[in-house]
């Protein structure tokens, strides 16, 4: 049964929402015409089924699994670097790296149960925001509490031990791209509270779990490092910085992902709108839609205030944008025949799929045939390493 005053904010909110949207845009703001005509953007069926189901699934913290492999404890999330192996020559010693190839024998236990968390916080709340009905709410903040609150099973702040290396590293910086899935979390929670559902001590401890997070990924040096990747780890560590800095309301680092927003799309963007960086890897496709996605994400939470519009941002040489890096990869969405580069070693036949960044771009960018390309696409993540690499999933939390 839905509480009479929050079914009353739930649909004020709402309302409030849709009529902001309307009246009160800043006359600059890009016009969105026949793209923003076309409102069906999700299944809402499949929405409904999914979070029936998973109202009986019950938390799965990270302290569930254990690996001795592990340096830190049991609240602390661990991982090992995917393409990473035993070395043949020297089967005891520190493994060595085959590029495009994940190991099948690390431990990645955590990382699903991050990835199972995620879809189940996004879906239960997309489906409260479309119902009003609290049932979802309540079971997305059973798995909020055990990540994120609890003293005995929430996830420490940070991430020290994440993408080790048999025999070389305890952790790595590049192991902040596995927290790529809380970003849709912090989505959820920011449409808890926008709701009306979600305040008081509760909000304070999720908020202040992610405040912590963010001060480590800011200031530690597996964050700098990260920050100073150069590729699609740099995009991602920015994304997540927005959307963390976004739901703990830290203007300071939202605008430092806004910053590096921009200088990523000069460093990483060549004259075609093509990343070389992802392109000479042995995944070109799918790291460079993943990088995409990264970016759109970025774009989209630095672009709410008037006074950055990321979407529409170029680089002072006028070679780096977003919507050309859309328009580089747009012929080969339908049709990969044509793609120049040499087919990714795994997952080619997999992508691409109907991915949330996708849609915001074409909304962006008022895209008709971006967007009927998305409309094309499956959603469907066909196995672990594509599951991976998309972690947004749920539009209705992103467009209204």
């Amino acid at each position: 049964m839905i509480h009479p005053l929050r079914a009353c904010l739930f649909f004020l909110c709402l309302f409030s929402l849709t009529a902001c949207q309307q009246s009160t845009a800043p006359a600059d703001a890009p016009v969105v015409t026949a793209v923003d005509d076309t409102t069906d953007y999700f299944d809402r069926d499949e929405l409904l089924e999914t979070a029936e189901a998973y109202l009986d699934e019950a938390p799965v913290p990270l302290t569930a699994s254990v690996s001795e492999r592990s340096a830190g404890g049991p609240r602390d999330f661990y991982s090992e670097g995917d393409y990473w192996w035993p070395d043949p020559a020297n089967p005891d010693g520190p493994y060595i790296r085959r590029d495009g190839e994940s190991n099948p024998e690390n431990f990645v236990a955590h990382r699903l149960a991050m990835v199972d968390m995620s879809k189940q916080v996004a879906t239960l709340v997309a489906a409260y925001k479309l119902t009003g009905e609290e049932k979802y709410a309540d079971k997305a903040m059973e798995h909020l509490r055990a990540w994120f609150v609890s003293d005995e099973t929430s996830m420490m702040p940070n991430l020290l031990y994440a993408q080790a290396i048999s025999g070389r590293v305890t952790g790595r910086g590049i192991g902040i791209i596995d927290t790529i899935h809380l970003i849709e979390v912090a989505k959820a929670i920011e449409v808890l509270r926008a709701l009306g559902y979600l305040d008081g001590p509760e909000d304070e401890a999720l908020t202040g779990w992610f405040d912590q997070y963010l001060t480590w990924m800011t200031t530690h040096e597996y964050g700098l490092a990260e920050r100073d990747n150069g590729n699609n780890h740099s995009t991602w560590w920015a994304a997540q910085v927005a959307a963390f800095a976004s739901v703990a309301g830290r203007e300071a680092e939202l605008g430092l992902a806004r910053e590096a927003y921009k200088n990523m799309l000069t460093v990483q963007m060549d004259s075609t709108g093509g990343f070389p960086q992802e392109l000479e890897r042995t995944k070109p496709y799918i790291y460079t839609l993943f990088n995409l996605e990264g970016f759109a994400v970025l774009a989209d939470y630095g672009s709410r205030d008037g006074d950055h519009k990321l979407w529409d941002y170029e680089s002072a040489d006028g070679d780096g944008s977003l919507q050309r890096a859309f328009a580089f990869m747009a012929p080969y969405l339908m049709d990969k025949d044509g793609w120049p580069y040499p087919p990714d070693v795994a997952y080619y036949d997999e992508v691409p799929i109907q991915s949330p960044g996708m849609l915001l771009a074409a909304r962006a960018y008022d895209d008709e045939q971006l967007l009927d390309a998305w409309k094309e696409l499956d959603p469907e993540r066909k196995s672990q390493e594509i599951e991976r690499n998309f972690p947004i999933r749920r539009p209705s939390l992103w467009v209204e």
